[in-house]
């Protein structure tokens, strides 16, 4: 399957490891790495993961993973790095959205937020400094790429916890980056913050808001933010996967620390 690059950025020869792959934004950030050159192993908790990474054809594969395990994560990047010969570019992408009202939150919705939001973050950057620094498996370096949300930079009812958990991405992000550099890793650290995308989890939190009351109907959800956002138009998918490429690639290669908002401005 032949992939057209939006970024016109080149990463032939990486090798990339995409989370929460089988679908929505993390299926697209896998089609844009491999657009641009790169090799992609999709990792998913769900088994259609395969038929994702099919998709793209010959020299990607795929890994079943549950971002919260951290033996699973140990497995997948070892199944990673024998597909694809090494390991250069990690995308966290795997994580969960529960709307509630904080007066009304559960502590297992709470739980499930924080376990795949922030540990199996910090899961996939533990695994994937140990495989990329120098004594790992890989041991070329390279580059992670965090996913947190514009929820983590403003203050939209009905998602607090998920707000709290993307906030927390943000703080692993930073600190990641200082001790990578200082322990002279050669893997730099990053994360964007999406906006709104109107995904399968996009379209269910407008949902959601509207049936706990915050707003009439969906489509109003989407005004409001669509109303919050300078550049006048819910995300796309291609918005959030070119920036995923760029910090991916040598044009980021002084680029470490740092948050970069895909979000038309809504967060600022």
């Amino acid at each position: 399957m032949t992939q057209t690059a939006t970024s016109g950025l080149d990463l032939s020869g990486r090798k990339a490891l995409v989370t929460g792959g089988a679908q929505g934004l993390g299926e697209g950030m896998a089609k844009a790495l491999a657009a641009a050159g790169a090799r992609v192993v999709l990792a998913d908790v769900n088994p259609d993961v395969a038929k994702t990474a099919a998709a793209l054809g010959e020299g990607h594969g795929s890994v079943q993973l549950n971002v919260t395990d951290d033996a699973g994560w140990e497995k997948a990047i070892g199944e990673t790095v024998d597909q694809l010969g090494g390991l250069d570019v990690l995308v966290n992408n795997a994580g969960i959205e529960i709307t509630n009202l904080i007066t009304e939150v559960t502590d297992d919705e709470i739980r499930r937020q924080l376990e795949v939001n922030i540990m199996g973050t910090a899961l996939g950057i533990k695994h994937g400094l140990r495989a990329m620094r120098p004594d790992g498996p890989a041991g070329q370096g390279g580059s992670i790429i965090n996913v947190s949300s514009v929820a983590a930079t403003i203050a939209f009812p009905g998602i607090a916890i998920y707000s709290a958990t993307k906030a927390a991405v943000d703080r692993l992000t930073r600190v990641s980056a200082m001790e990578a550099g200082k322990l002279g890793y050669g893997v730099r650290v990053n994360v964007i913050y999406p906006g709104l995308v109107p995904t399968a989890m996009g379209a269910a939190l407008a949902q959601d808001v509207a049936t706990i009351g915050l707003f009439e109907s969906p489509d109003q959800a989407v005004g409001a933010v669509i109303e919050q956002t300078p550049a006048g138009r819910l995300g796309e998918v291609e918005d959030m996967a070119d920036a995923v490429v760029f910090l991916a690639s040598d044009a980021a290669r002084f680029i470490t620390g740092a948050g970069i908002p895909v979000d038309g401005g809504m967060g600022m």
